[in-house]
């Protein structure tokens, strides 16, 4: 089959499972993915101040399994020069929509071509999203149930009637988890005959580039890392506030989407025993150079392991941790709610202008 060379290009910032849901599906149009990123100046001129800095933004995205290509200070709008000069014969890109300062839609000119091809969003996460937990310091986004439903349901029925006060791809949504996309973003192959299994567990929340440092060094421990994310109560048991920022199914995709992570066990519990590590047959388990608090009952999470000399203390070299990142989310509050507001002012515009388009044809 000969090769065909996929464009996707974004801010990439905060990267979470949505967008590598959209690396996914659009490496699955070709067999190369070459992905660009904006720089920090550029998505600062059309969007706001970025929370990650561009370095961190081309480290996370390279990390990811789907991405072959990264390039860098890809051009905010999407031209045909681009293309042709990466080999790409098309682009991707979600089914919202993304615009310059000026409001313009930054893929018209491949659009105009013929050289766009649309993959789904996906539902319930965004970084506007994100961030908006973040300046919220609430807990909401951990309680899915009745009352969180009705607020999506009139939401829904709103932009369907036209009156849409909030953006329809950066408002609030539910995400539903399933099981297929958990198969997408996980390795079935299993750990082969020989392997070396390597077992570390925590948060992971909002994952940044201090948790794929950390990943990638606990990696190098053994051939077949699992990684084990705690629920949310125990996450907020150790960490308080408002953690986890993520609820246990977004935390799992997030990181399943990275190339060092062969499997993740969903709501591992907290204490490391000796019938844990014998049906996942670790050979080692890794913990950060972080305090561990005890489990409920008082003991130490980590002592079979100790013990049994299968642990190691494992420095990621990034000092950058979740409770940082909320810092400077926080720190630059005015910045970011300004961002957002409009960020989500100009989608609910574009939106509009959709709807009365359609209802012209």
């Amino acid at each position: 089959m000969s090769e065909v060379r996929v464009w996707c290009d974004g801010c990439y910032d905060m990267v979470h499972f949505g967008h590598a849901n959209s690396l996914r599906q659009a490496k699955a149009m070709g067999t190369k993915l070459i992905v660009g990123v904006h720089t920090d100046e550029e998505i600062t001129k059309h969007k706001g101040p970025p929370v990650f800095n561009q370095e961190e933004r081309y480290r996370m995205v390279r990390a990811i399994k789907w991405v072959d290509e990264v390039v860098e200070d890809a051009p905010y709008t999407t031209t045909l020069e681009t293309l042709d000069q990466h080999g790409c014969q098309f682009c991707v890109h979600g089914d919202d929509i993304t615009m310059t300062a000026d409001g313009t839609d930054t893929y018209h000119i491949v659009k105009d071509a013929g050289k766009y091809k649309e993959c789904k969003r996906t539902q319930g996460v965004s970084t506007t999203n994100l961030v908006g937990r973040m300046l919220l310091l609430s807990k909401e986004h951990l309680q899915v149930g009745t009352q969180e439903y009705q607020v999506n349901r009139k939401m829904s029925t709103d932009m369907s009637s036209g009156a849409a006060a909030r953006s329809p791809w950066t408002g609030l949504s539910q995400f539903l988890p399933t099981t297929q996309k958990l198969m997408e973003f996980s390795n079935c192959e299993g750990p082969k005959k020989g392997d070396r299994i390597v077992y570390v567990a925590g948060a992971f929340d909002l994952f940044h580039i201090g948790h794929l440092a950390f990943l990638e060094k606990c990696r190098e421990h053994g051939d077949y890392l699992i990684v084990g994310l705690h629920t949310d109560p125990v996450v907020n048991r150790y960490k308080g506030s408002n953690y986890p920022i993520m609820n246990l199914h977004e935390r799992t995709l997030s990181v399943l989407a990275y190339r060092c992570v062969d499997e993740v066990v969903i709501g591992a519990p907290y204490t490391v025993t000796k019938e844990m590590m014998e049906h996942f047959s670790v050979s080692v388990v890794c913990h950060g150079d972080t305090p561990v608090m005890p489990d409920v009952d008082g003991g130490e999470p980590y002592d079979f392991p100790k013990r049994e000399g299968k642990f190691a203390a494992v420095a990621s070299g990034d000092s950058l941790t979740t409770e940082l990142l909320v810092k400077r989310i926080l720190s630059r509050r005015l910045e970011y709610e300004e961002r957002n507001a409009k960020k989500e002012k100009k989608e609910v515009a574009a939106w509009e202008a959709m709807q009365r388009a359609q209802a012209k044809e």
